[in-house]
């Protein structure tokens, strides 16, 4: 082994992967995971060596850059581009002679191993790329972290994986683990850049015309023990008498899409949260808004909706522009909506109050028996207007219904039969995983749904009737409110457009340019042949038409 190839492999590493490289000084390249042998060619080739002592080569014996070449040739607009495997890093090295490649990622497992390689070949011109990235012996978490972080659609394009087969094969439960992960992860970045491509212009819009009204100062909240989060299931229809009974003793929280079905079953909530950027959402608050009930809003909402309630307070998400916002002018308080559902958010909403123990009502996540939502929610008066002689309530209902193609009939032996979509589905497993972290006692008020699996009570989790809604002075919270806000939202706006004016390409070390992404997203979906170069002018451009137009009504 050579000790000084392996410092210089690893002092080119540092610069990247400090950690890695300690981790690597550590490891012991005695272990002979590794031989060498030579190709027709000349070029220094790992064989991995079996617990017989056989070697299996993990590149052509005859020419191993040539058979890169020919893999990545099989390329089109794909731009991240991740290998199972380090091998010689031939593989990373061909496709990364390549123009439209954007970001490599290698994933390998054995640390012992992946010394004995830096101990004997060269990495040097890869491991400087700042393209390149290497992790070794991750868990499929941190595998999922990465990919959701650093892959970014809009401008890498399409995702490939390779497996280096002679490697795989030899460790075949991690790299399906891992190759388990990559799907999970890159599932989630689908949907999540298809929503972008849908909404970016829109939450883009939202968020700067909802900034004067965010600066508004607001009271601290204090801090809640018992909370009860009202969904708009149809088992919320049966449910009606239990949060009546229940309502004075803990503080109830509702979807938007149920406040008008509790509206009309005589219940005011406490609070109403509502994260969709659409303006459809203005038809759950028809039936009125309670004058003390406070309305909880993603900043991205339509800014009419802030307008019915005297109580509005603002959130951030993950977005990339409330996240500049956060930074740069004022620190609202942040939710986790990642779960795509206002359920999910509300959760996270009780969480942020503090919430010890939260009970779920009219949370189906299905369409039990046939039926989409409780009586009394936006969908029933909305589809009264539209009905007429030739299409009835009944058509109008069952078009709702019928109208995704990935419905399917569901029956186990607990419940009657229902309805289920994939995106039900997922809404419903993501709430699953939010409440395998919660700190609180989550439970939920069984209905006609497929039910919903929340983790046993934790110690020191909140049970039994308790004595009040409110936490007690010994609690030690912090209390859900913003910080002071830095200047007026007039002055930051325009701080924010003379930073976007002044760009004049993409680059990932600005925040300011970060927060194009979701426009860029629909800019792409518009223009589909479009450059970065081009997507990124149009995005900017759009933007600042949209800050002028905000920033000369106000």
């Amino acid at each position: 082994m050579n000790r000084q190839l392996f410092e210089q492999n690893v002092l080119a590493l540092s610069a990247t992967d400090p950690r890695l490289c300690s981790r690597l000084s550590a490891a012991e390249t005695t272990r002979q995971c590794y031989r060498f042998i030579r190709s027709r060619t000349g070029e220094t080739l790992p064989a991995l060596a079996d617990p017989s002592g056989a070697a299996h080569p993990l590149h052509s014996t005859v020419d191993p850059r040539r058979e890169a070449e020919r893999l990545t040739a099989t390329l089109r607009e794909e731009g991240y581009l991740v290998f199972l495997g380090l091998g010689g890093g031939f593989y990373a090295a061909a496709a990364l002679e390549r123009e439209e490649t954007c970001h490599v990622l290698v994933i390998d497992y054995n640390l012992n191993g992946m010394a004995e390689l830096l101990s004997s070949l060269e990495y040097i011109p890869l491991f400087k790329d700042p393209r390149f990235h290497l992790l070794v012996d991750p868990t499929p978490s941190t595998i999922e972290e990465y990919l959701l972080n650093t892959y970014k659609p809009v401008l890498h394009g399409g995702i490939r994986v390779f497996p280096l087969r002679a490697r795989t094969e030899y460790d075949q439960d991690r790299f399906n683990a891992a190759g388990d992960a990559l799907k999970s992860s890159i599932d989630s970045v689908s949907r999540d850049y298809s929503v972008q491509a849908y909404f970016g212009k829109r939450w883009f819009s939202n968020i700067i015309r909802n900034l004067p009204m965010a600066e508004v100062p607001e009271r601290p909240l204090a801090p809640v023990r018992r909370v009860l989060i009202a969904a708009a299931g149809p088992s919320l229809d049966l449910q009606l008498p239990r949060i009546r009974e229940e309502r004075t003793r803990n503080f109830l929280i509702a979807a938007d899409t149920a406040l008008s079905a509790l509206l009309n079953g005589g219940i005011e909530p406490d609070a109403v949260i509502s994260i969709d950027c659409q303006h459809i959402s203005y038809q759950h608050f028809f039936s009125g808004f309670p004058e003390k009930t406070l309305l909880f809003l993603d900043l991205a909402s339509p800014p009419a909706l802030a307008g019915r309630s005297k109580n509005p307070r603002f959130f951030s998400s993950c977005h990339p522009l409330s996240q500049y916002i956060r930074r740069q002018w004022r620190s609202l308080p942040f939710l986790d909506t990642s779960g795509a559902n206002v359920t999910y958010a509300a959760l996270s909403l009780a969480e942020s109050l503090g919430a010890e123990q939260i009970r779920f009502y009219g949370a189906d996540f299905s369409y039990p028996g046939g039926k989409t939502y409780a009586r009394g929610t936006y969908l029933y008066p909305y589809f009264e207007k539209q009905q007429s002689r030739f299409k009835g309530l009944e058509a109008l209902h069952s078009a709702f219904l019928y109208r995704s193609p990935s419905l399917r009939r569901c029956q186990n032996q607990d419940t009657p039969w229902y309805y289920e979509t994939q995106s039900l589905k997922f809404y419903r497993e993501r709430l699953e995983e939010k409440a395998a972290r919660s700190k609180a006692l989550l439970l939920n008020e069984r209905g006609e749904g497929p039910g919903i699996d929340f983790p046993e009570a934790r110690d020191g989790a909140a049970e039994g009737p308790g004595d009040s809604r409110f936490g007690g002075p010994e609690r030690e919270l912090s209390l859900f409110a913003p910080g002071r806000p830095r200047g007026s939202a007039r002055e930051f706006l325009r701080a924010y457009r003379e930073e976007l004016g002044a760009l004049h390409s993409f680059s990932r070390e600005s925040p300011a340019a970060l927060t194009l992404l979701p426009v860029a997203a629909a800019v792409r979906r518009e223009y589909p042949g479009s450059d970065i170069q081009g997507i990124f002018t149009g995005s900017r451009n759009w933007c600042l038409g949209a800050l002028d137009r905000v920033l000369a009504r106000i």
